[in-house]
């Protein structure tokens, strides 16, 4: 699960880190400093999981939450015990009160993990989407698609025989695409990990395209193209 860390205070955010870089169901993806901070990450950075501070400057955890229209699952890590029914009303997946030990912080990480694995089960992802071009309503299978790239208000989207210009943002349409084969490897671009051959610097290949990588983003999308398939000496 792709998780973002958001807490103000440092030696907080660094103890919760070094919890999920224990658990290996958790892929780290984004730590933020209050609350503005995840606005703007989640906007280029999707999450199956947040682990969310409530008192933090400028909007607090709760407040945070409660303008966002499709949250992802959030275990609260703070040190005040009053907001905890508040957070319940929010759907939280758990309530974590700062010290936190490891055990507790694992059983919540497990928690969120069992309601993840239901979801994905009893909701099976469909393999393809339509688009809209012109005024034509085009269908796309998911394994046809090489990678999107934006461009302002549009994205084409290059596929193993096409190329569409949709009138949609890049975060829009990768939100509609299976995050277990899709990532975003820069701001411009989200590739099919199935369809990278060769992987250089900072340089993806899919075909006869190169496609960058930013440096922000490089290591978890190795990671994903990888999957554990690196054959080692």
């Amino acid at each position: 699960m792709r998780c973002i860390i958001t807490d103000d205070e440092p030696f907080a955010l660094k103890g919760i880190k070094g919890y999920v870089e224990k658990i290996d169901f958790l892929q780290l993806v984004g730590t933020c400093e209050d609350a503005l901070q995840l606005n703007s990450l989640l906007k280029q950075q999707p999450a199956d999981l947040l682990f969310l501070d409530i008192e933090m400057p400028l909007l607090s955890g709760i407040d945070f939450l409660k303008q966002l229209t499709t949250p992802p699952m959030v275990v609260v890590t703070t040190a005040y015990e009053q907001y905890a029914l508040k957070g319940y009303e929010l759907n939280v997946v758990d309530y974590l009160v700062k010290p936190i030990p490891f055990e507790r912080f694992l059983k919540a990480a497990n928690k969120a993990y069992d309601f993840f694995r239901s979801q994905s089960q009893s909701t099976p992802e469909p393999d393809f989407l339509f688009v809209k071009v012109d005024d034509k309503l085009i269908r796309v299978e998911h394994d046809t698609i090489l990678y999107l790239e934006a461009r302002e208000n549009y994205v084409m989207i290059y596929t193993t025989t096409q190329k569409l210009l949709v009138h949609i943002t890049l975060k829009s349409i990768a939100e509609q695409l299976p995050a277990s084969q899709f990532v975003q490897c820069h701001k411009s671009y989200v590739v099919n990990t199935r369809a990278v051959v060769q992987v250089e610097g900072n340089v993806l290949f899919l075909g006869n395209a190169q496609i960058p990588m930013s440096k922000t983003l490089r290591d978890e999308v190795i990671n994903r193209i990888v999957n554990n398939r690196l054959v080692k000496k």
